[in-house]
């Protein structure tokens, strides 16, 4: 069990090393490509230190790794910048967002697909702006207007993910609570259940409702997100929120844990039509 920036330099440091192993090198033959002494290669491939994301490119150059996407994950994993050492839309919130938070932000930039089980609100990923304002003036005590629109702005700002070229495939399953608890009124809970509805129909979103007969479930604890990455061996990670941290669990046996758990939960859900019906109808029924 890891914080982000951990996490981020033990799976970087693992997929180097396999990328390494792919081009048929020893780390001393490639520590000696980029003029290195070894033991940086091994620091880096162990996760025991951070790594620039320079460094990064000339493995990657070394390895004669050419496909773009994982180039740009890669980098991603390094540190801020992208392979044009461009800083990403987040930066300019640096003051307002914690590190776990900015974190998290990058892994969600990066995957491919996004996995979630909620059990008290909408994912960030389908709020309105409305819905996004009531949940975070609730989470966060004493925010000024100043800092809480920035928030927002950051919450809406996420949502692009599901715009890309390719866009981020999500799969959620709700609990039934998610829908019935009333964030910020009963307008703006009824614009959330249409916007909900309206997601549903989107090809990269797939909804399904847990409702309350299904009983007790293995997600009552906590409420957790799956990132899987295209192209990559070993970079799935699962990300658990509380109220003041992050934490991200790597290993692989952790991520099919969890994989299962949500395969579960999947299970127990009412279908993807019977899933549609039901938001649609808590929102006419308003």
């Amino acid at each position: 069990m890891q914080h982000g920036p951990a996490v981020r330099r033990r799976k970087l440091g693992a997929e180097l090393r396999a990328l390494r192993s792919d081009a048929g090198l020893t780390s001393g033959e490639a520590a000696r490509l980029v003029g290195w002494h070894q033991s940086k290669v091994s620091r880096i491939e162990t996760g025991a230190s951070g790594v620039k994301p320079s460094d990064v490119r000339s493995l990657l150059d070394a390895y004669a790794v050419r496909d773009a996407q994982l180039r740009d994950l890669l980098m991603m994993l390094a540190g801020s910048d992208d392979g044009d050492g461009r800083h990403h839309w987040w930066h300019a919130y640096r003051g307002v967002l914690p590190p776990t938070y900015r974190d998290f932000i990058s892994l969600e930039s990066q995957a491919s697909a996004m996995r979630t089980l909620e059990t008290t609100v909408v994912p960030g990923l389908l709020q309105t702006p409305e819905y996004a304002r009531a949940v975070t003036r609730a989470a966060v005590d004493g925010l000024d207007e100043d800092r809480l629109d920035a928030l927002v702005e950051v919450r809406l700002a996420r949502q692009a993910v599901l715009r890309g070229d390719p866009p981020l495939t999500l799969e959620a399953v709700l609990d039934e609570a998610v829908l019935r608890r009333e964030v910020g009124g009963p307008e703006i809970m009824a614009r959330q259940l249409e916007r909900l509805s309206e997601a549903a129909r989107l090809p990269q979103v797939t909804l399904r409702v847990l409702p309350f007969t299904a009983g007790a479930h293995i997600g009552l604890t906590c409420p957790f997100v799956i990132f899987s990455f295209k192209n990559t061996s070993d970079l799935d990670v699962v990300v658990l929120d509380h109220l003041t941290s992050s934490l991200h669990l790597e290993r692989k046996e952790d991520v099919e844990a969890y994989t299962e758990a949500f395969d579960t939960l999947r299970f127990h859900a009412l279908s993807i039509e019977d899933s549609s019906a039901f938001i649609a109808g808590m929102h006419q029924g308003r």
